[in-house]
């Protein structure tokens, strides 16, 4: 059986990525690989090739065949070629770093969400129910008081209106 070391396509259409596998040279592109020995994105800045040199060297001594982009990436790894991306700093620190420079208070060092405020005891309330019914009452009558005023006023406007 011919095994070739080579990529097998992933990701959407104008965004790739690849990974690096071995599989028999009949099968298709994307079809069941042997093993995957590593991964390959073209696309970030600078390129990730992530690849388990042990295993590759492995395959290679079996006698699997790589292909052209495979042998340029184990290449690239072998000769420590490699460029690394900076690690991003994490939103934590840069949450931090904004708030020291605006010169306010971190809020960030309390543990958990705030405590509720304890229930008010039970007697309260009922003082409290006591003193609503008592505005409620006053309310209703001053709103009593107004609408006879108002109907009282539209009486003495007819009353001249006739006159």
């Amino acid at each position: 059986m011919a095994v070739k070391i080579r990529l097998k396509r992933m990701g959407k259409i104008r965004a790739p990525f690849y990974r690096v596998v071995v599989m028999d040279s009949r099968t298709k592109r994307d079809g069941r690989a042997i093993e995957e020995i590593g991964k390959y994105h073209p696309t970030e800045q600078p390129s990730l090739i992530d690849i388990d040199i042990e295993r590759a060297h492995y395959w290679l001594s079996q006698g699997a065949q790589p292909t052209e982009a495979v042998a340029a990436l184990i290449k690239i790894v072998d000769e420590g070629k490699l460029q690394t991306k900076e690690p991003k700093t994490p939103k934590k620190d840069l949450y931090e770093a904004a708030i020291a420079a605006a010169g306010g208070k971190n809020d960030a060092g309390t543990d958990g969400p705030t405590p509720r405020k304890k229930a008010a005891k039970k007697a309260e309330p009922k003082a409290e129910a006591k003193a609503t019914e008592a505005t409620e009452a006053t309310e209703a009558t001053e709103a009593d008081t107004k609408a006879d005023e108002a109907t009282e006023a539209a009486a003495d406007d007819t009353a001249k209106a006739e006159a």
